[in-house]
């Protein structure tokens, strides 16, 4: 049996923990329940949210890329592909200072303030709003309203003048949204930035720092939860007899509070748990991961290196969705990718195509992203899928598609978007490990099956209970005073 001194120290540690864990759990718990109704029943809805180009055939280009570059002394660029809008067909040519500009693929005419417009005719296209004023800025860098979980960079910001507020951001490169914005979706990410990841420390301190300060938290509330286990563990019959005294004298049940906090934080308990050890596994995972990331990948494609025409491909104008270029393994080739969304190489001086260019490719940016492995250097087979949808490891928050998923023999999968040349995600085995956790144990993804409403309530009623718990336990603690 343990000793009565024993007990009350769990019972004070308990306390103590309880409480230095209080305004955190009210934080957590509050903007917890706010997620269902931000990413779910209060979402706003836009008239279309994918952007489909029309294919080459339509588009009738009349001069080649090369004869856009002799026209207007450009010696080099990074890419180049076709696009219409309301304008005309134009070249959208990414510069060496990483800035796109449109050039007529008429006259190779340079066509002012082309971005722009050119993001303004895909948000009103996302949006369906031809008469509302608009202002428009480029954003280099994530905020509370654009935020790290859409990835993509640089975007343009359409803000609508109108009541809803509506604010679209589009990535005019590849023509497709980051993200939208209501006032009512905006007022709830503020709240969740501020109250749920707590975006306030790391403008304090840095993304580091927040991350400490929260993983040492997340400790003080397991132990909370540890220490009022073991304090009912030790003590359940003490409780017993206490109310059964109570009862037979018939008096008035006064601790009703600590009766209220200690059966309900039972039934919690396990849920408790799970938010707790998967929010902690996910900032340690992102403190392991908080290394520098290596700059994207950043080819230079000199006039010379274009022989053959860009019109002229072995390939149906009516299949051709979009012609970019490429350059690795010493070599120049035009990405094309059709109507079914695939890829296929061809060499821009030769014009054969390159067999399997697009594996070839995603593991020549798997290696360049990952800097200490040297090609050549790994044991085993390295395997390349091509990814078309989204699954429970490579999740819709990563936004782009397709891509190739690029397998080592250790387990690691790098996902690279060729289309771009950049890496959309790494997955090793603690990656994986916390994105299931997080996704099952803190996101609760295990009720898919019941459908997103259900699963939503379920959350919100775990992230209930769990409130509910500490206010009777403060209540408890007050009422002792």
């Amino acid at each position: 049996m343990a000793s009565s001194a024993v007990k009350s120290n769990f019972y004070k540690w308990h306390r103590v923990l309880g409480l230095t864990s209080l305004i955190p759990v009210i934080f957590w718990t509050l903007s917890g329940l706010s997620h269902p109704f931000m990413s779910n029943w209060f979402r706003p809805t836009i008239a279309r949210e994918v952007f489909k180009p029309m294919p080459q055939s339509k588009m009738k280009p009349v001069i080649t890329i090369q004869q856009v570059m002799d026209r207007n002394h450009i010696a080099a660029l990074r890419n180049f592909s076709l696009i219409n809008f309301k304008k005309g067909t134009f070249y959208q040519v990414l510069g060496l200072d990483s800035v796109c500009n449109y050039y007529s693929a008429t006259d190779g005419v340079l066509l002012s303030h082309g971005d722009t417009d050119y993001a303004e005719y895909l948000a009103r296209y996302f949006v369906q709003d031809s008469i509302s004023a608009i202002q428009i800025s480029l954003q280099r860098s994530f905020d509370s309203e654009y935020q790290p979980i859409n990835h993509l960079l640089p975007v343009f910001k359409v803000s609508f003048d109108r009541p809803d507020g509506m604010d679209v951001y589009v990535e005019t490169g590849q023509s497709r949204m980051g993200t939208f914005n209501n006032n009512t979706r905006k007022a709830f990410l503020s709240l969740f930035e501020e109250f749920h990841t707590w975006q306030f420390l790391a403008r304090w301190g840095g993304d580091t720092f927040r991350n400490v300060v929260l993983l040492v938290i997340m400790s003080i509330m397991l132990f909370a939860l540890i220490s009022g286990l073991t304090v009912y563990g030790l003590m359940w019959k003490k409780f017993k007899t206490i109310a059964q005294k109570r009862k037979t004298r018939g008096d008035d049940d006064k601790r009703f509070l600590h009766r209220f906090h200690r059966q309900i934080g039972l039934i919690v308990s396990f849920v408790m748990f799970t938010f707790v050890i998967s929010g902690a596994f996910h900032l340690a995972v992102k403190l392991h991961n908080s290394g520098p990331v290596k700059p994207d990948y950043g080819q230079v494609i000199k006039r010379g290196q274009l022989g053959i025409s860009n019109l002229t491909l072995p390939l149906a104008d009516s299949l051709i969705r979009k012609v970019e270029v490429v350059s690795f393994g010493g070599n120049a080739y035009y990405q094309v990718t059709d109507d079914q969304k695939e890829i296929v190489y061809f060499n821009t001086i030769t014009g054969k195509e390159q067999l399997n260019a697009d594996e070839d490719y995603a593991r020549f940016l798997s290696t360049y992203y990952q800097p200490r492995l040297e090609a050549g250097k790994y044991y085993g087979r390295v395997t390349v899928h091509q990814v078309k949808q989204f699954d429970n490891e490579y999740g819709f928050i990563n936004k782009r598609l397709p891509v190739e998923r690029v397998s080592y023999p250790n387990g690691d999968n790098w996902y690279i978007e060729t289309s771009t040349s950049k890496l959309a995600t790494k997955v090793t085995g603690v990656d994986r490990a916390e994105g299931l956790s997080f996704i099952f144990l803190h996101k609760y993804f295990g009720m898919t099956w019941a459908g997103k409403n259900i699963r939503d309530i379920v959350s919100m009623l775990a992230a209930l209970g769990v409130l509910v718990v500490s206010l009777f336990g403060f209540a408890s603690f007050i009422n002792n005073k």
